[in-house]
């Protein structure tokens, strides 16, 4: 399963964490990745998407289903 948003290319970026006494551990940053529901030509697909993306306003979601259309 890949961390890797699907719009911007964002991946998890590794460093290290620093103590005070200048320790050092090995640490992994990884994006906030949501998946979300992307209309594609028409089509709905499910896409990972980090956060920034979603506020910026690229990923375009579908509208919420009218229910009185379904029922009878």
């Amino acid at each position: 399963m890949s961390r890797v948003c699907d719009f911007c290319g964002k991946a998890p970026q590794n460093g290290n964490n620093v103590s005070h006494a200048n320790n050092k551990t090995k640490k992994i940053w990884r994006p906030n990745l949501q998946s979300v529901r992307h209309v594609v030509n028409g089509a709905t697909t499910r896409v990972k998407v980090c956060t920034k993306c979603i506020k910026s306003g690229a990923v375009i979601k579908p509208s919420p289903r009218d229910l009185t259309k379904v029922l009878p």
